[in-house]
């Protein structure tokens, strides 16, 4: 799924990239957030769990980061994940992701 969600959102013009892309895929969850940050992108996963406590983490830190879209593995399908992320994208400029977190559920 991952392949075709990468292509997909390509195919529309979006930067998208994978953490095994960019030899990222063994770092843990803060350096995957650090990486998206340095480079201006947010941050899509389905470790729910785990980014979601991230994110609350560095607000409480005074940390910042460019956003974070989290979505439950296997709850959609590709062209349903598409539909959700360009409903987001359309609604909410990147520079107001700065620092939030966005649940895919909520743009269906």
């Amino acid at each position: 799924m991952q392949e075709a969600l990468v292509k997909a959102l390509r195919t529309r013009g979006l930067d998208a990239i994978t953490a095994l892309e960019v030899g990222m895929i063994d770092r843990d969850d803060a350096e995957h957030l650090d990486y998206a940050t340095t480079n201006g992108s947010v941050l899509f996963s389905f470790n729910v769990g785990d980014f979601y406590d991230l994110h609350t983490r560095y607000l409480s830190e005074g940390k910042s980061h460019a956003g974070i879209i989290l979505a439950r593995q296997q709850a959609y399908s590709v062209g349903e994940i598409m539909r959700r992320l360009l409903r987001l994208i359309a609604s909410k400029p990147a520079e107001e992701m700065r620092n939030s977190i966005e649940f895919l559920s909520a743009w269906g």
